[in-house]
């Protein structure tokens, strides 16, 4: 029988579930500077923060060449950058300042290509606090509106955005996935993504079952323990649900442990092999 290659490739992708879905890859949010321990632990990629890499705000010209010249050395691959607009660059509220806030991401993305970064995870809690008393729906509104403006600058530099949820301890705005997921929808563009932070989500008591509503969404999240957001393994928690429902989604994107290390080169590699040791039993 002579199949055509169209329909060989519908075989395969029909096929695939029945190979297994391949695990997610491993990574911690931290400095370049990390970069030996890092790999030496075995983990696949790093996250840095915005303001240390390309912010033109903290990074001048020359020194974003010296940075430059640092990322090409690495042996781990940055594969996002985190932090991403200032606090004192309000998204909302009475003092935002729309002309200041587009010229500083423009600059972000056009430093993002020579740094060969693609995805940039959008907390910034301190950005898009509500003031007091401000009408929390006019907020929102306000947020969904620049979003649609930043995520538009995005797409015409190649870069995703993931919007992530931090509890209510860092923000008074977006505090759920559910929130966030809500809030992508809304905006609606192909450059706007979701993260699950799975910290921010037990520290707000949200369940696993919420991860299953975000098909086609959540390209990234970020994983740290309960109460201190420690490296995994340190107080012993248990993320086998919130990986399951990863898994049953189909998630394709990494995990970032982004935590608070006491001692990275002695926690790096246990905290690896807590994490993988979870996702290998749900993944098997």
């Amino acid at each position: 029988m002579d199949l055509s290659f169209g329909t060989l490739l519908r075989i395969a992708i029909l096929l695939l579930p029945l190979f297994g879905q391949a695990q997610p890859q491993l990574g911690v949010a931290t400095s370049i500077n990390h970069d030996s321990i890092l790999n030496k632990a075995g983990y696949k990629f790093m996250v840095e923060a915005v303001p240390q890499i390309l912010s033109p705000v903290s990074v001048s010209d020359s020194a974003f060449q010296f940075k430059l010249n640092q990322l090409k050395k690495l042996a781990l691959p940055v594969y996002a950058l985190n932090i991403f607009i200032p606090g004192d660059l309000k998204l909302v509220g009475p003092n935002v300042n729309e002309q200041a806030i587009l010229s500083y991401t423009r600059k972000v993305f056009e430093r993002c290509k020579p740094a060969g970064i693609r995805l940039i995870v959008w907390g910034s809690g301190g950005a898009r606090s509500i003031p007091e008393g401000y009408s929390k729906e006019k907020a929102r509104q306000e947020f969904v509106q620049m979003a649609n403006k930043i995520a538009a600058q995005a797409e015409q530099y190649g870069i995703i955005l993931a919007l992530e949820n931090l509890n209510q301890q860092e923000t008074n705005f977006i505090n759920t996935v559910a929130e966030a997921l809500q809030i992508v929808k809304d905006v609606n563009h192909t450059n706007f993504k979701l993260c699950a932070d799975i910290y921010h989500m037990l520290r707000e008591n949200e369940p696993a079952s919420v991860l299953l509503t975000t098909k086609g969404y959540l390209i990234h999240c970020d994983i740290a323990e309960k109460g201190n957001r420690t490296p995994p393994g340190t107080a012993g928690d248990d993320f086998t649900t919130y990986l399951q429902a990863l898994k049953q989604i189909g998630y394709s994107g990494k995990i970032v442990l982004e935590c608070r290390w006491n001692n990275l080169v002695a926690e790096a590699q246990p905290a690896r092999l807590y994490l993988q040791k979870q996702i290998n039993k749900v993944w098997k």
